[in-house]
């Protein structure tokens, strides 16, 4: 038996539970569309176990065949905005973080003294 990859036993339970239910729905999707797993499974280019792998939320299973199994629902564009840097609220708030340890503190006196400057120049 191959062993798994240590990222893979690593791999955070919210993460397990999203690709289980993103399987459910590829397997939801080919049966309403009425499709066998055999012609799927050929449409996608893998084969039957890997697909039902796939449709189990298997993390195992190569990244492209779910991107595939997407495309062929037409989904595949949304793959893009999940990691929009928009969206990182980690770096986002990194930038903030940044931008508040670069900013000058100014006291008051030290505003009121650079005003004082700036009217007698």
């Amino acid at each position: 038996m191959p062993r798994r990859a240590p990222a893979l036993a690593a791999l955070p339970p919210v993460a397990v539970e999203a690709l289980k239910k993103l399987g459910e729905n590829l397997a939801l999707a080919r049966v309403r569309r009425k499709e066998s797993q055999r012609v799927w499974a050929k449409r996608v280019g893998v084969s039957i176990p890997t697909l039902i792998r796939m449709e189990q939320g298997e993390p195992a299973v190569a990244m492209g065949v779910y991107v595939t199994a997407l495309w062929l629902l037409g989904r595949v564009q949304a793959l893009p905005a999940l990691a929009d840097p928009e969206h990182d609220r980690g770096a986002l708030e990194l930038d903030l973080r940044r931008a508040v340890k670069r900013r000058a503190v100014r006291t008051a006196a030290s505003i009121r003294a650079q005003l004082g400057r700036k009217r007698t120049q």
